[in-house]
C-alpha cells in the first residue's frame, strides 16, 4: 500500500489516539464511552481540525462504510492541498446515522471539507490495517493447523506401524528403502527369467 507522506505520518498518530482512548487506568475497555464524549466535545474541538486532525478524526470511528475501494487507494497516495472535495469523495464513502449530525457541525468550518476527507481516509487505513493482520494470522493458524494435523497423521502411522512400510525399517526417507536389497541385482535376475544372458 503506497501512502503519501501526510498519510504516512498522522497514520500512527490517529492510531495512538484510539489506543489511549481503549483503557482506563485498570485496564477496561472503555472505547466506546470515550469515543461518545469525544464526539460531545467536538465543537469545542474544532480550532483544532487544521493542526491536529487526528485528535478530532477518532470521534468519527467507525463512522464511515466505503463504497469503493479503489477510490480511498487513490486518496492515500494524495498530499494534503491535493484532496477531493468531500462531496465528490462521498460518492464512495457513506456515513453510519449516529456520524451525521457530526459531520454537519464539522463541515461548517472551512477547514471541514478536508477534515471530513482526512478523518475518512484515517479511519480506512486503520480498518485495512486491521484486516490484513487479522488476514495473516488467521494464514498462520491455518499453516499451524496444518503442521498439527500432519504431525497427528504421523504420529497415527507409526502406532499401526505403517510409517516404517511406507519409509523402510529406519522410518526415514533417506532414498535407502531398509531392506539392503540391490535393484541392480533385481534387475538381472528378471532378465535372466525372461531368457536374456546375465551380465557379469
Amino acid at each position: 500500500m503506497k501512502l503519501s507522506r501526510f498519510f504516512e505520518d498522522i497514520i500512527p498518530l490517529y492510531k495512538a489516539e484510539l489506543e489511549d482512548l481503549k483503557s482506563d487506568s485498570e485496564g477496561k475497555n472503555v472505547l466506546k464511552a470515550r469515543l461518545r464524549e469525544k464526539a460531545e466535545q467536538l465543537p469545542m474541538l474544532l480550532p483544532m481540525m487544521a493542526s491536529n486532525p487526528e485528535m478530532l478524526a477518532v470521534a468519527f470511528h467507525q463512522g464511515f462504510i466505503f463504497m469503493n475501494p479503489l477510490t480511498m487507494e487513490s486518496l492515500i497516495t494524495k498530499e494534503a492541498g491535493k484532496f477531493p472535495s468531500w462531496k465528490t469523495l462521498s460518492a464512495a464513502v457513506k456515513l453510519e446515522p449516529w456520524a451525521e449530525p457530526l459531520s454537519r457541525i464539522v463541515l461548517k468550518d472551512p477547514d471541514g471539507e478536508a477534515f471530513m476527507v482526512t478523518a475518512a481516509a484515517l479511519e480506512y487505513l486503520n480498518r485495512s490495517n486491521t484486516t490484513r493482520k487479522a488476514g495473516a494470522s488467521d494464514a498462520a493458524g491455518a499453516d499451524e493447523d496444518e503442521d498439527k494435523e500432519a504431525n497427528e497423521e504421523n504420529e497415527e502411522l507409526k502406532e499401526h506401524g505403517d510409517l516404517d512400510g511406507q519409509y523402510g525399517r529406519h522410518g526415514r526417507d533417506d532414498g535407502d528403502d531398509g531392506d539392503d536389497y540391490d535393484l541392480g541385482e533385481a534387475g538381472a535376475d528378471w532378465l535372466a527369467e525372461q531368457g536374456f544372458d546375465r551380465k557379469e
